[in-house]
């Protein structure tokens, strides 16, 4: 019964048809650098960029100048670059004092005198309680889905990169909606100020607007007038939410529960909301086989080698190591039978970042959502569910999942992890410690 409740839910939502010829996959990171490049480049109408940051390094810049560049080439291009606010006037975590990349945007601006607006948008007060974590680039009408923000380990601009997946999307409707979405919720928005403009207020001048801000995002969605109820073929759902119990989330436990046969999940955290938990034991429960493919604990982007310095941040990979394991030790009889399959990533020397879940090839969620509690509870996320009832994107699916698949090694009993015993003696020290007055919890629901 609830199996049948989950399918209507998903067929009832609005999609906007798509051309599969229009639908291209990208494998590489190098690929996705190139392709954003080239279409700033071509751009003739609209420039939408929506990131976590816009990182002042070499791969940072390759994307500024080409924005600076379209603008001159074309002065009426609307452009526009969205960044978290908080993000944007802080250094890298770890560095030290650093002004942030706000003073950067500003330099840039002054140098070539050209009008490419950064703007800063503050989902809550205090970035540790929420950032904008929406993902998606336009140029005209092409939508460009990534989790991916915008710097060197992203790009793979010098010797590492940071693995996501990449999607190109000719859709006018789609393009429009997002657009639309952003013109209307943060260009309207009296706590969204331009970061490439001195001066720039501070967070708690502008903290009565950036509630109001947050109040209304909780009920903000993407508009789908021109989507249809019914397509007969490929379609697509825009999706957004903020705050727990959002229509995101709430998509999310529908499509899990709206499995037959097979489920592949992607995140980089092995930090799962209870919701989501609670799901994966009833599909293990009805024989739908799972597979979870998250990062290794050296591929995890905040793990530091003992080699270096340590530093607080860098125990979270133990952290979300010793998640999995507890997990895997719960799950041991379905690894064993192969019903479940937890699979770790690992390039040596590159990280981590995938997103996604694919659901009986018939669903493809597109995703910044890391599945975990901050994103249930405290982040502005979005995704595109992809519906391909006749398996349009069959070929292209099994190459992305090949390509994933490359890095990959299965665990076949729990005990292949690490336990804390195991840890470098800062890690055990902390987590011990964190353990003993249960702080781990919290740290699991804010990280």
């Amino acid at each position: 019964m609830l199996f049948e409740t989950n399918r209507s839910y998903l067929a009832s939502l609005p999609r906007f048809a798509q051309d599969p010829a229009h639908f291209q996959t990208l494998l590489t990171t190098e690929a996705f650098r190139q392709k954003l490049l080239d279409l700033i480049s071509k751009a003739q109408t609209r420039i939408y960029i929506t990131a976590l940051y816009l990182q002042e390094d070499e791969a940072g810049t390759q994307i500024l100048d080409a924005l600076y560049a379209a603008r001159a080439r074309c002065p009426d291009l609307d452009i526009r670059v969205f960044v978290d606010w908080h993000r944007a006037q802080r250094g890298l975590i770890g560095a030290g004092a650093q002004a942030g990349n706000a003073a950067w945007y500003q330099r840039i601006r002054f140098d070539h005198e050209l009008n490419v607006p950064i703007y800063g948008v503050p989902v809550q007060t205090r970035e540790l309680f929420g950032v904008l974590h929406l993902k998606g680039f336009i140029f005209d009408d092409t939508v460009v889905y990534s989790g991916a923000s915008l710097n060197n380990v992203y790009l793979n601009v010098g010797d590492r990169y940071r693995y996501d997946r990449y999607q190109v999307i000719k859709n006018s409707a789609l393009a429009d909606s997002m657009v639309n979405f952003l013109q209307t919720e943060f260009l309207n928005s009296s706590a969204v100020y331009r970061l490439d403009l001195d001066p720039i207020p501070s967070t708690k001048q502008i903290s009565p607007d950036i509630r109001q801000l947050r109040q209304r995002l909780k009920s903000a969605q993407y508009a789908t007038h021109h989507a249809q109820d019914e397509v007969s073929g490929l379609g697509i759902t825009p999706v957004v939410g903020v705050g727990k119990r959002n229509s995101l989330n709430r998509l999310i436990i529908k499509l899990l529960g709206a499995a037959k046969q097979h489920v592949q999940i992607c995140t980089p955290y092995f930090n799962l909301p209870r919701t989501v938990i609670k799901e994966i034991n009833r599909l293990l429960q009805k024989g739908v086989k799972v597979d979870i493919i998250v990062g290794e604990k050296k591929a995890n982007d905040f793990y530091i080698p003992e080699s270096e310095p340590f530093k607080t941040i860098g125990a979270l990979p133990y952290l979300y190591e010793t998640h999995l394991r507890r997990f895997a030790k719960l799950h041991q009889l379905d690894i064993h039978r192969g019903q479940l399959n937890l699979m770790l990533w690992n390039d040596p020397g590159h990280s981590y970042h995938l997103k996604g879940i694919w659901v009986d090839d018939d669903y493809i969620l597109l995703t910044g959502n890391n599945l975990n509690p901050r994103a249930f509870s405290l982040d502005l996320e979005n995704a595109l569910l992809i519906h391909d009832p006749k398996h349009e994107l069959k070929e292209q699916l099994q190459q992305e999942k090949a390509e994933i698949a490359k890095n990959t090694t299965r665990i076949a009993y729990y005990r292949e992890l690490e336990t804390v015993l195991d840890y470098p003696p800062p890690v055990k020290k902390l987590l011990t410690r964190l353990s003993r007055f249960r702080a781990d919890r919290l740290i699991s629901r804010l990280l």
